[in-house]
């Protein structure tokens, strides 16, 4: 409080007390693969706003830009992904990071806050979905993209968690003259082709390949979809929100798919966490599964309940970085209680929290109860907070029977 002295008229500034929080992006995407020029901004994440300029950063040979990178940053942006870092990782072709304290492949994408959405289009063997869900699981703000292998002896195996038995690299059909490609990765492994569990939802998995014109050769390639996919994750969350699961969506740029799979093949990989990619008569080429690689039955089943409390975690955690060192006090409780109240209110006006009230969706407790003496003198503040999150509609289901005419149907 000032000291006022001489008789006046005094005008202050004072804190209005609210401190909105403010939701966190969830479409920046991070690649990782080998760039057409294998010695181009190497184990360096660069940021990217469109193909035109990857091709000017990692395709110095005209004509050479063919890899499963380079169509998956094509995808991305097609299907209306707007920021995006690659990670070239050179001649050695692999993901899993360096030794030594060197950050090299994944371990580059640490210090990004940014980054929401993981892929490394083509990497399709265990070690591979291992590192990209480790990666995930240790962030716990972003998600991982994984795809299934070009080709499979039969769905079965998609339904069987994968062993480590070695690390594979990309492939694809590549043109003449396209950067040279790692060796084909080995058969596929008895124990099956799946990724690891991940129990609270860090990943989701795609079958199969799709079809697309290449950009530079105009030839119609089979390539992984994870890039293609992240571009709809950024499209849904644009348009509907990051609670709207990113299904029954368009692929843009997608010909076909390497496989057409039926309903009833379909019946088999969903409880399996196999989200199908399917080529329909009158919709095109949709993506038609929406579930991450967590257990049956696990409450992280759902791709968008995952990324939306991702979402709302990483908001809370930037936007209360100011209690820190403030007095742990009633005062302070309140203030937590209201911030947090007035951003979750806003996420069930516009649809992401289930219930008929905000009492039904969500709920805050900062107060006595959670923070108790010993609480308090081990310096911390403890808020709980629960939300009742939207689950898609995965099973439409019409009940449909016969009825007399003239009869309605309450009579």
């Amino acid at each position: 409080m000032p000291i006022y002295e001489a008789p006046g008229v005094y005008v202050e500034e004072v804190a209005g007390g609210a401190r909105p929080i403010e939701a966190v992006g969830t479409s920046t995407a991070a690649f990782l693969g080998q760039a057409p020029d294998i010695s181009a901004h190497l184990h360096e994440p660069v940021a990217l706003t469109n193909w035109s300029q990857f091709v000017r950063e990692y395709a110095s040979t005209p004509g050479a830009a063919n890899t499963p990178l380079s169509h998956a940053v094509h995808g991305f942006f097609r299907n209306g992904g707007g920021i995006c870092y690659v990670v070239n990782v050179g001649a050695d072709n692999q993901i899993t990071g360096g030794s030594g304290g060197t950050r090299q492949g994944i371990d580059t994408l640490e210090p990004l806050e940014r980054v929401a959405i993981v892929a490394a289009p083509g990497y399709s063997d265990a070690a591979s979905h291992d590192a990209l869900l480790t990666h995930c699981e240790k962030m716990r703000d972003r998600v991982a993209i994984l795809d299934a292998p070009p080709t499979v002896p039969n769905l079965d195996v998609l339904t069987r968690t994968a062993t480590i038995s070695g690390s594979s690299s990309p492939r694809g059909r590549r043109r003449e003259g396209a950067a040279d490609a790692a060796p084909p990765p080995p058969d596929a492994p008895p124990s099956g082709l799946r990724p690891r569990p991940s129990d609270n939802g860090f990943g989701a998995f795609y079958y199969p390949w799709i079809k697309v014109l290449d950009p530079v050769s105009k030839e119609i390639v089979d390539v992984p979809p994870s890039g293609h996919i992240a571009g709809i994750y950024a499209r849904t969350d644009a348009t509907r929100g990051v609670h709207k699961a990113p299904a029954n969506e368009t692929v843009r740029g997608a010909l076909g798919v390497t496989y057409a799979v039926t309903q009833e093949e379909q019946a088999q990989l969903n409880p399996a966490g196999v989200n199908v990619i399917r080529s329909f008569d009158l919709e095109g080429v949709r993506v038609w599964g929406a579930r991450t690689v967590a257990p049956p039955g696990n409450e992280w089943r759902y791709l968008n309940v995952r990324r939306l409390f991702s979402m709302i975690e990483k908001s809370i955690e930037r936007s209360t970085r100011w209690c820190v060192f403030e007095p742990n006090d009633e005062p302070l409780w309140k203030s937590i209680r209201r911030d947090v109240r007035a951003f979750l209110m806003l996420l069930w006006r516009q649809g992401a929290l289930m219930g008929a009230t905000p009492e039904e969706a969500f709920f805050v407790q900062c107060d006595r109860e959670t923070n108790p003496p010993e609480v308090v003198d081990a310096g911390m503040v403890v808020t709980v907070i629960g939300a009742a999150p939207v689950k898609p509609a995965e099973f439409v289901i019409f009940q449909i029977s016969q009825s007399q005419a003239g009869v309605d149907a309450e009579g």
